[in-house]
């Protein structure tokens, strides 16, 4: 009797062990998939150069597959009145990462060469940037690609609120060092040589004077960077960019990251290799060129998704994906169909570019939203995850775009996005749209009227036949831009 009751007891016992093991571990795991559920999601902003709306399979191209970034899409979110703060690279990046149109502090020009070395030319050091506001989240942030912000330490992207960098700081960069072997390079010459029509090659560079100037020396005081330390980067830099966003993607860490990868592709020179270019044999040179650095783009960001599913972190991981402006089309042969203009003005295809978000499990597959968002966005987005309030004492013009693409929110992210480039200048409210791009062709010195619904190619100028709704808008523009500074920095000044 005495072992059966004691043999009854440790039975029981050992029971009610089970018991509290098997709530404890459930409890556990109901926390853990809590926790998961409340953790700050990581971030991967993909920033590419140059690119028009109209060169992606999900912006209609059926000449250059992309199916990798078409993929973004099909998982997430296109939006198709996705639009940058300005139509050239600096100040547009400017605007990206501060979340505040870059007119409010003056960043408004865009340095080229020696300018990226002015004091001022830099974004200035009053400015908040995305990787400042992330990083006092607890965020681990690299960035990956071209700058552009500044030449000087105090603008270096270290002293910016990331962790690691590996770029460059200018504005371009040859995609491969001299004598540009493995690639076909397509470059600019003012002159070419006696006797030579439009195109002359010279081994595996082909070169072209139909731009009027020569290709700008872009390495010049401009090294590859790992940190602060130059070096030559013999591999083909959107490959070498991929190779170092992947290795900060790979590793190990208890807190969720940042990462800003800005690929300087496609913007010029124009430099392919190879064996990307296989597939388009019977395109122009020139368009053969810009097809196969596109087609490599595309392969490498195929090689970013990759690893962030088999590190299990796609649905952890919002990726936002956009150009810095629109495409210069005589130049790159890069197109903005069907919108009217391209980079350097302010037409919609100059500020309009492919704009796709991806968070699997959180933002809806598929979808496409038509309402006008803006780049300033992706701060105030950023800023709502990260659980960080926006800075105060300062004008935000980004919203929080989750709510709006989930359906949470409804109505409109913006009522009027506003735009100025010196004396180039724009207004978008509701459908209708004011623009101002001084300069010779079939450009105005005065406020020209678009209905964008009716007319999204700006073909139909309505001023004479809309005045009341001119004068509206015009007052806007002008309510807006009191609120901006003149710009900080001039060439030569």
């Amino acid at each position: 009797m005495f072992w059966s009751a004691r043999l009854a007891n440790l039975i029981t016992n050992k029971s009610r062990f089970g018991l509290i093991l098997f709530f404890g571990l459930a409890l556990g795991s109901v926390g853990h998939l809590a926790l998961a559920k409340d953790q700050k999601p990581n971030i991967l902003l993909i920033v590419v150069d140059d690119l028009g709306y109209g060169e992606l399979g999900c912006q209609g191209n059926s000449q250059i597959p992309t199916p990798n970034i078409d993929s973004l899409a099909k998982n997430g979110v296109r939006l198709t009145s996705g639009y940058v703060t300005a139509s050239y690279c600096s100040p547009s990046r400017a605007g990206l990462l501060t979340g505040r149109y870059q007119t409010r502090f003056g960043h408004e020009l865009n340095p080229v060469g020696r300018y990226n070395l002015h004091p001022k030319a830099g974004l200035p050091e009053s400015e908040r940037t995305i990787a400042d506001q992330l990083k006092s989240a607890g965020y681990a942030t690299g960035m990956v690609g071209k700058w552009h912000l500044g030449g000087t330490e105090s603008a270096h992207p270290l002293n910016r609120g990331f962790d690691e960098f590996y770029g460059f700081l200018h504005e371009g960069h040859f995609f491969v060092p001299p004598p540009y072997e493995g690639v076909l390079s397509f470059l600019r010459k003012k002159q070419l040589p006696e006797g030579a029509n439009t195109r002359w090659r010279d081994g595996n560079i082909v070169y072209t004077d139909h731009m009027g100037n020569n290709e700008p020396p872009y390495d010049e005081h401009n090294p590859v960077l790992r940190g602060r330390e130059p070096l030559v980067e013999a591999t083909y830099l959107t490959d070498a960019f991929t190779r170092e966003a992947l290795t900060f993607l790979e590793k190990p860490r208890e807190k969720p990251f940042f990462l800003y990868l800005a690929y300087n592709a496609v913007h010029s020179p124009l430099q392919a290799r190879f064996e990307d270019m296989q597939a388009f044999e019977d395109l122009d040179v020139h368009r053969r060129v810009f097809a196969g650095m596109l087609s490599n783009l595309d392969q490498n960001i195929g090689k970013i998704l990759k690893t962030l599913k088999q590190q299990q972190l796609e649905e952890n991981t919002l990726i936002v994906f956009l150009s810095d402006n629109g495409g210069p089309t005589k130049e790159l042969t890069s197109s903005n169909r069907p919108l009217r203009g391209g980079k350097g003005n302010l037409y919609e295809g100059g500020i309009r570019v492919p704009f796709l978000l991806q968070w699997k499990g959180h933002l809806p597959a598929g979808k496409e939203y038509d309402h006008p968002i803006i780049s300033t966005d992706i701060f105030a987005t950023a800023s709502a995850l990260s659980g960080v309030p926006v800075p105060e004492g300062k004008p935000m013009d980004g919203v929080n775009l989750i709510p709006y693409l989930t359906g949470q929110t409804l109505g409109k992210p913006h009522n009027t996005l506003y735009w100025r480039m010196r004396n180039k200048t724009a207004l978008r409210q509701g459908n209708w749209k004011i623009v101002r791009n001084p300069g010779g062709g079939q450009s105005s010195k005065e406020f020209e009227l678009y209905n964008l619904q009716e007319d999204l190619e700006e073909s139909a100028n309505l001023a004479t036949t809309h005045p009341e709704k001119l004068q509206e808008l015009s007052a806007v523009w002008k309510k807006l831009d009191h609120q901006m500074i003149d710009p900080i920095w001039q060439p030569d000044r």
